[in-house]
């Protein structure tokens, strides 16, 4: 049974337990296992398919909330000016149809969907499955992985419902990629 971590956020000011590991700057970045629909239909996402740039893992409970809508479209905006230099990713337990269909309205087409609704892998070895809640959904969080699979940046939002601080990731994302 994975670790699980007491109180390390919370939820509109609720304690929330995580499953998993915290990780570090340091730290090799755990494999896992995700959906995206690609143009074929389903498609396994692993660790290892992402590889070989600097990438970002941007961690939200569900795209159809205003704060996960926000960050995701926020970081899309910024990854911008870094075009195809990096890669980056929106993780969480939603359907891979339901991620689709939000990126395609809002126009987010820089940020690859990951669904970790199957068996939560990421959630588990990364350190963000909430544990307690009646669905699984993953804490908000934001992590950057250089080209070697070493982990960057960490941020765990304290507090679900909030923004995370989004230079500090993006800066790291930039140093990774050499840009």
């Amino acid at each position: 049974m994975a670790e699980t971590r007491s109180g390390e956020v919370t939820m509109k000011g609720n304690p929330i337990d995580l499953v998993g590991p915290r990780l570090n700057v340091g730290d090799t970045a755990p494999e896992f296992t995700c959906v995206t629909k690609g143009a074929s239909g389903l498609e396994v996402v692993t660790l290892k398919d992402t590889g070989g740039k600097a990438r970002l893992f941007s961690v939200v409970p569900s795209l159809d909330t205003p704060v996960c809508n926000t960050q995701t479209r926020t970081l899309s905006s910024t990854l911008k000016e870094l075009g195809d230099t990096v890669a980056a990713y929106t993780i969480s337990t939603d359907l891979p149809f339901a991620m689709a269909r939000f990126c395609d309205e809002a126009q987010v087409g820089n940020m690859t969907n990951l669904s970790d609704l199957h068996n939560q892998s990421f959630g588990q070895h990364y350190g963000v499955l909430m544990a307690g809640v009646p669905v699984p959904l993953l804490a908000r969080a934001l992590f950057v992985v250089d080209p070697n699979g070493t982990i960057t940046h960490v941020e765990y939002v304290k507090e679900v419902a909030s923004e995370p601080n989004y230079a500090p990731a993006i800066d790291a994302l930039k140093k990774a990629a050499g840009v």
